[in-house]
């Protein structure tokens, strides 16, 4: 049995940045009706992140509630690019790639959505077809002055930066999907509000009753400054490994963590009331936060045993006994340390790992380095560590000469 307005509100009213406008959302509860949720996501990147899945989170809520959730692929609009906070244009990307950028989503979104109640969309399956003319129609219904009062279309004008005249009609696009699926809420992070308001004027326009915006923060990335992404190196994958995914929760600084449960936990409002109120020990509290975190993507047993496994290697400093094992083969009795961290796969290149070194990131057999010219012994195997997460036991062995 759906719950009641009040009780409904009360859910989706956590960790909400806006709803537009709430009076018209509780009359659509009110009504009674299932109401369309929709929630649309562009193909650029092959991995979803914990970023991605603030939305998800929410639509999961609604999904609860027993509302219709609508999962929107933009594959269409993904090949203009979204220009929401961009500087300049991005580059447009080719079919293939959106579509294998695609094709991880469903089985990413299957960890937080039931996907047998999501209705699972592509904006291609309209917009292919609405062909010039459509096209042209729906780029009349707004003028250029209007897409100018968007922050980061007037910002580059102002700066003499170019805009693609496509990229007006991203807006346009992401709107119009909203009068196509006949949608009565809409979620977006609140560096979208510009794009979801459009759905509310295009469905006006039409004679449709508008859908009610709903924009979610974005949430920080590892770094606690900046938005989370993949770019930026701040982010946790949804499909990480789960002694990752736990590490990199149990990374983040305290007062980040109430941010996370609130947009990213399950956790009913008592139990976040009592994290807010530190009745809950702060260490403890980010155990259960990346527990729940890990169990979603990974599995209640992967949950545990990354805790377990935390633990012991950062409270009781114990070295993992089933650590991954590289083997180097070098044929002097020291190795340079960035070239070793390259060739364990540690660091992606030298220049990474020297600025790791310098730092005071990397570990030989549990000692500090900090020199970026030092030499390791290949005398014998030595344990590697890179920050809190990265570990491997090196093994060395010379190359053998054929004469």
């Amino acid at each position: 049995m759906r719950a009641n307005v009040d009780e409904q509100l009360s859910v989706i009213r956590r960790g909400a940045a806006e709803i537009l406008d709430e009076s018209e959302l509780r009359l659509k509860l009110e009504s009674g009706r299932r109401l369309r949720v929709k929630a649309g996501f562009d193909p650029t990147s092959a991995d979803l992140h914990l970023g991605h899945t603030v939305l998800l989170q929410k639509l999961r809520q609604f999904q609860k509630l027993g509302h219709q959730v609508i999962f929107l692929v933009g594959d269409f609009t993904a090949r203009i690019g979204d220009p929401t906070g961009r500087s300049e244009t991005r580059p447009v990307l080719t079919r293939e790639e959106i579509e294998d950028n695609a094709r991880t989503y469903r089985e990413q979104v299957a960890k937080v959505l039931d996907l047998s109640g999501v209705e699972m969309r592509r904006n291609s399956e309209w917009m292919e077809g609405l062909g010039a003319d459509g096209l042209l129609r729906l780029a009349a219904t707004h003028t250029v002055a209007r897409m100018l009062e968007r922050d980061d279309f007037s910002r580059r004008y102002r700066e003499h930066r170019p805009i693609g005249i496509h990229e007006f009609l991203y807006p346009l696009i992401q709107g119009y999907d909203s009068v196509v699926l006949k949608a009565d809420i809409e979620l977006g992070g609140t560096d979208q509000k510009f794009n979801l308001l459009m759905g509310r004027d295009l469905q006006r326009s039409r004679g449709d009753v508008p859908q009610v915006v709903l924009t979610m923060p974005l949430l920080e990335g590892l770094d606690g400054q900046q938005k989370m992404s993949k770019s930026l190196g701040n982010s946790i994958g949804v499909s990480a490994p789960p002694a990752d995914m736990f590490g990199g929760i149990m990374s983040i600084a305290d007062p980040l963590m109430f941010r996370y449960y609130d947009l990213l936990s399950d956790v009913d409002e008592r139990v976040l009331a009592e994290v807010r109120a530190g009745a809950v020990h702060p260490m403890e509290a980010k155990k259960k936060l990346a527990e729940e975190i890990v169990a979603r993507f990974h599995g209640e047993s992967a949950a545990v045993e990354s805790r377990l496994a935390f633990e012991a290697r950062f409270q009781r400093h114990e070295v993992p006994g089933e650590m991954a094992t590289v083997t180097c083969r070098h044929d002097s009795d020291t190795v340079w340390i960035c070239r070793l961290l390259q060739e364990a796969g540690l660091t992606a290149s030298r220049g990474e790992a020297r600025r790791l070194v310098e730092q005071g990131a990397v570990r030989v057999d549990g000692r500090k380095v900090s020199d970026s010219a030092a030499e390791i012994p290949t005398g014998r195997p030595v344990v590697l560590e890179v920050g809190k997460r990265r570990i491997v036991r090196v093994e060395f062995f010379r190359r053998i000469d054929p004469s």
